[in-house]
């Protein structure tokens, strides 16, 4: 923790008040650092108090004790897990929170259900973890789905661990809406940005936008409110669209459009600078990874597959459940070993 030692001598500085506008990242990063610290102090006094616990426990034979040290130790290794997870993510945006993007691909209505279904995933991913989350746009399907879906997460490294779900799904399963019973791919694509914080500036120049309102509107056409509250958002050097049509009022709207689009253009400045930096290691072995990541297979057996890490699980219910830790955890130790 030599950094954050570091950041306390900062701190102690006669002058670092001054500015406050400049101490908003410095304290940001203090709060994580120390948080991290804390948690290894807590997992380390929590192993040993168990040792101790379990010396007693054995000396008078006692049962019930010894169950209670076993279960200990389980949240225990839960707890080293996730710390180890949370100290492998050193980017600059992991801590932040994400914004996720779904679109459903070509199939019409297999493709925009397929596109919900992945919604719920995260959906519930982001509630196991105890994270908020917030819908800035939703377009629904005709028949059945979603076109697509904006949204947040928000919680402590939120962007850092669902950054590894970039890319195209796939799924393969009897089509529900085809009486035939035939087999059915449908795509999906995912994108994650981090959510960027305000010490941080993007330069959107007020010419190079289009702004369109219109009625925001439900499923078959149905208007939500009777005014143009919905916010679409064309940035034209980039093409970059994006829209807003959750809330009733069209500033907020607009609000959390501006948010989005700053995001986006965020992302793609760092993916080009990532890009320079991959290309002058010739050796990189993920600088393929991003486009088809993951099948997920009904039929004819049920199987999901990361196609990065070559990972599969059986237990098809529990990942559409929520379950992609095994998956996230698996593209970050990969990373990791690829240097």
């Amino acid at each position: 923790m030599d950094r954050l030692a570091a950041i306390e001598k900062t701190m102690s500085r006669d002058d670092f008040w001054n500015n406050p506008d400049s101490t908003t990242a410095l304290l940001k990063e203090r709060t994580l650092l120390t948080n991290k610290k804390d948690a290894y102090e807590k997992l380390l006094a929590d192993l040993q108090d168990g040792e101790v616990l379990l010396d007693l426990a054995l000396e008078e034979d006692d049962a019930e004790t010894v169950r209670e040290v076993a279960g200990n130790l389980e949240r225990i290794a839960a707890g080293t897990k996730k710390l180890t997870m949370d100290l492998m993510l050193s980017g600059k945006q992991d801590p932040n929170p994400a914004i996720i993007s779904i679109n459903a691909g070509a199939g019409g209505t297999e493709a925009q259900d397929w596109a919900e279904m992945l919604f719920r995933m995260y959906a519930r991913w982001v509630e196991r973890r105890g994270f908020k989350s917030e819908i800035y746009d939703l377009q629904p399907g005709e028949e059945a789905g979603i076109k697509s879906v904006t949204f947040t997460a928000v919680g402590d490294y939120a962007f850092g661990y669902l950054k590894a779900e970039n890319g195209v799904h796939r799924l393969v399963r009897i089509s529900p809406f085809n009486a035939n019973g035939k087999r059915h791919t449908s795509f999906a694509s995912v994108f994650v940005y981090p959510d960027i914080q305000d010490e941080i500036v993007v330069d959107i120049d007020e010419k190079d936008l289009r702004v369109d309102v219109f009625r925001a509107s439900g499923a078959g056409g149905q208007h939500v409110n009777k005014t143009s509250s919905a916010v679409r958002i064309t940035h034209l050097p980039s093409g970059i669209v994006v829209q807003c049509q959750q809330e009733k009022s069209q500033h907020r709207n607009r609000d959390l459009a501006m948010k989005v689009l700053r995001a986006r253009l965020y992302q793609i400045e760092e993916e080009k600078q990532e890009k320079e930096r991959q290309e002058a290691h010739e050796n990189k072995e993920d600088i393929a990874w991003g486009s088809q990541i993951r099948s997920y297979v009904l039929h004819p057996y049920r199987m999901i597959k990361d196609h990065r890490i070559g990972m599969d699980i059986g237990n098809v219910e529990e990942v559409l459940d929520g379950g992609i830790d095994p998956f996230i955890e698996g593209v970050m130790l990969a990373k990791k070993q690829a240097g």
